[in-house]
């Protein structure tokens, strides 16, 4: 898999800032044809056990 930055340190799949998932994927956020990164969504987000 190709390097993949993450700065959410809440992910359970953050691994000193490169994510370390098994598999990514991303979604749109709410609109039907994404045309920039905010429109976008990790959904491979897991939280950290705290």
């Amino acid at each position: 898999m190709s390097k993949i930055k993450c700065t959410v340190l809440e992910c359970a799949y953050n691994k000193d800032v490169m994510c370390n998932a098994p598999m990514i994927q991303v979604n749109h956020n709410g609109v039907r044809r994404s045309r920039e990164s905010a429109q976008t969504q990790c959904d491979t987000f897991k939280p950290k056990d705290l």
